[in-house]
């Protein structure tokens, strides 16, 4: 992507290219001011075509089937009542949505905000002897703490600091498992998985085509017509019924709560999950606003907390999708797609949310490992395109091994004991 040098003078950027690195500014916070001109209605449908909007559509599908069901699962172990579920995910996607669609405009970058899966699991595990109301407490004092980390400019350091090809390592290890998946899903149905390959490399072989259809598009339709064929959905639509009903719901404050979760989950969305969203984006040439999006993050995280959601964060897959092709300066407009299509699926998350879990998992599998496909290939050629490779290998057989210790799942403890690997044994080598 070609990017225009910043202006030092803080002024704002009268054009229509997308913006150099944003941190630059003479702003009294260390929060990044963009350096582009915000882009006008007409001009975001103009850059939302066809391949935008079927990434943005992709995006949405992956964030609504395997991060949903995560949810589903935290919920039941935790004994959480329909409705609260229906607005923990009324919460996760309607308002994330909101951030989304304000943020991927105001910085003319694509910047898609979801919910931390790692989170999540976290949260599940501990609802087994945490009442929710103490859950809901450790998520308003998560958000406290990420506000504060964006503000005192924090945020960005630790991610300059870190080297891009750990990053990278980290979250070749976290789309691995979406890789792998597609190739289970291939072997064990192949009835579903097998003619969306066939048809995601056909249309990928014909560039005039893929230009009108993008391939990961032709898969999904294809895909959907041999789900239908094999009989393969297992329940009704609105079965949990069509529009959801969000619920205030109270927090409450106590020790064991906010020990055992705040840490984990801060630690989660600023370094693992941000992490990976930023490495993502910086890989495809863009300059997300490091300590924005922890700010917004942390705003976001108090705001869907009331209706039971949890943690915001800059999601890495989700990211990664919407910039797996097409042209650069257009990506932000996939996201704002994203955006919007999360509100609806925020307003009619029952009646969605039936239908993905009554969609066979190898459709899911197949379609969420045909879209990584590429991010995929890109994080493993940045992670080891470096002289200074053990430390990344160490990061990703970590990653991949995806054993948490004190409450932190593995892309945390990739990171540390890949930094740790490089600083002791490979202080002498040129990268």
């Amino acid at each position: 992507m070609t990017t225009d040098s910043a202006p030092t003078d803080g002024r704002s950027r009268d054009t229509d290219a997308p913006a150099g690195d944003p941190s630059r500014t003479t702003a009294p916070l260390p929060i990044e001011i963009p350096r582009h001109r915000r882009p006008s209605p007409r001009q975001v449908l103009a850059d939302l075509g066809p391949r935008e909007c079927a990434n943005a559509l992709i995006a949405l599908i992956f964030s609504a089937t395997g991060p949903v069901a995560v949810i589903l699962a935290a919920g039941e172990q935790g004994g959480l009542s329909p409705q609260e579920l229906s607005s923990w995910i009324f919460g996760v996607f309607f308002a994330n949505g909101i951030l989304t669609i304000l943020m991927s405009w105001i910085y003319r970058t694509p910047l898609a905000f979801f919910w931390t899966i790692p989170g999540t699991v976290i949260v599940g595990n501990s609802l087994g002897h945490l009442r929710w109301s103490e859950v809901l407490g450790a998520y308003v004092i998560t958000g406290v703490v990420i506000l504060l980390i964006g503000l005192s400019g924090v945020a960005r350091r630790v991610m300059d600091w870190i080297p891009m090809p750990l990053i990278m390592a980290m979250v070749a290890g976290v789309f691995l498992r979406f890789g792998l998946g597609l190739v289970d899903a291939v072997w064990t149905s192949a009835a579903v998985a097998l003619p969306m390959v066939v048809a995601f490399l056909a249309v990928g072989a014909l560039p005039r085509v893929a230009r009108v259809v993008p391939p990961i598009l032709a898969a999904m339709l294809v895909g959907i017509i041999a789900v239908i064929l094999d009989g393969g959905l297992s329940r009704g639509v609105l079965d949990d019924g069509l529009f959801a009903v969000p619920m205030a719901q109270g927090p409450e404050f106590t020790v064991r709560g906010l020990t055992e979760l705040v840490a984990p989950l801060a630690i989660t969305v600023l370094v693992v999950q941000n992490g990976q969203g930023v490495g993502v984006l910086r890989a495809k040439g863009h300059h997300p606003p490091v300590n924005a999006c922890a700010v917004a993050c942390g705003i976001w995280s108090l705001l869907v907390s009331a209706i039971g959601g949890v943690s915001t964060c800059l999601t890495g897959p989700t990211n990664a999708l919407l910039v797996s092709s097409g042209e650069p300066r257009r990506h932000y407009a996939a996201a704002i797609g994203t955006g919007g299509l999360a509100l609806i699926v925020g307003v009619l998350s029952p009646a969605f949310v039936g239908l993905m879990v009554g969609t066979p998992a190898a459709f899911v599998a197949a379609l969420g490992g045909l879209a990584m496909l590429a991010p995929l290939q890109s994080a493993f050629v940045t992670a080891f395109r470096t002289d200074r490779a053990l430390g990344p290998l160490v990061c990703l057989l970590v990653t991949v091994a995806d054993v948490s210790l004190l409450g932190i799942s593995a892309p945390f403890w990739g990171i540390v004991l890949g930094l740790a690997v490089s600083a002791l044994l490979e202080r002498r080598t040129t990268s």
